[in-house]
């Protein structure tokens, strides 16, 4: 049973002011909840999106982890895209969970700071084979930020070329979709970043994982000993601010390995939506599409068999 199941932990775009409130009705995630104490605001602003998501997606597995423990199931991979992969390692054990909101704190200052005074932001392209975007994204002083599929990625780079690089798209027959993010992610044009995050990485204190970890930049596996996963997560980890995450990659990997249901710690559902449109012999479904986490207890004991 183990060996069957994955977790995914998302990025930004699906959070929304009731993301907490099946978590909330467990003691020990609405605790959790409330020591972080996450700023006010848009929760759009970066530097309120990054914590907020990752205090979110852990919630959820503080409320859900006992309750697997209790009928026996473990995950047997966990992935994260963009700053859900800071999360998946709070999931995994690898980082607390306290840590980890923290270092989303972390996460965003350093992404803002290496943006100011420009302008920024990211799109999603579909529809034109991912070779030709690529192309139409540098022309427009863009970079491919997440590839997704052969016709579907994330773009980042420069607010004031999008509309442009709309045009271009639209041109090639593709469709481009402006994203609510301020920072051009996993782009070259945030490289002032990845040391900084790095150094703070290496200061955190880590443990053993207890479920292997996917990375995003190359769909490797991250697993062993404490000193090996500490400092491959400090490259993969900061890299990722300024490099292509290859989720694509990461979801054919998942399907390698053996995974037959996947479930999304929410908030949102467009990772389970992505796996199960690239590899539909795998049961995907979120957290957010459930009443409570008891009927998410009751799908995988059903998904599981």
């Amino acid at each position: 049973m183990s060996a069957r199941l994955l977790l995914l932990c998302p990025g930004q775009g699906g959070q929304h002011e009731g993301m907490n409130d099946s978590a909330r009705l467990d003691s020990a995630a609405a605790a959790f909840l409330d020591r972080q104490q996450l700023a006010p605001g848009a929760l759009f602003d970066n530097r309120v999106a990054q914590p907020a998501v990752v205090a979110a997606t852990l919630a959820v597995w503080i409320a859900l982890q006992p309750r697997l423990t209790a009928v026996g199931m473990r995950p047997a991979l966990v992935a994260g895209y963009s700053i859900g992969e800071l999360a998946a390692y709070g999931v995994a054990g690898a980082i607390d969970a306290d840590r980890c909101v923290a270092l989303a704190h972390t996460r965003a200052r350093l992404m803002d700071g290496a943006a100011a005074g420009a302008a920024q932001t990211l799109c999603a392209i579909s529809g034109v084979p991912l070779a030709r975007s690529a192309m139409l994204a540098a022309a427009a002083g863009f970079a491919i930020a997440i590839v997704n599929g052969h016709d579907s990625c994330i773009s980042g780079g420069p607010l004031a070329a999008l509309a442009g690089l709309q045009q271009q798209v639209e041109r090639a027959g593709g469709r481009l979709q402006h994203l609510p993010v301020t920072v051009a992610a996993h782009t070259p044009l945030l490289a002032a970043a990845v040391a900084p995050f790095a150094r703070a990485l290496a200061a955190t204190p880590f443990a053993a994982p207890h479920t292997t970890l996917l990375c995003g930049i190359d769909a490797s596996r991250n697993a062993g000993a404490v000193a090996t996963v500490h400092a491959r997560a400090c490259s993969v980890l900061s890299r990722q601010l300024a490099e292509t995450i290859q989720w694509a990659d990461c979801m054919d990997a998942a399907a390698e390995a053996g995974i037959t249901v996947a479930l999304e710690l929410g908030p949102g559902a467009a990772l389970a939506r992505m796996l199960q449109t690239r590899q539909p012999g795998i049961a995907c479904r979120s957290v957010s599409e459930f009443r409570s986490i008891d009927g998410v207890l009751a799908w995988l004991e059903r998904a599981l068999v």
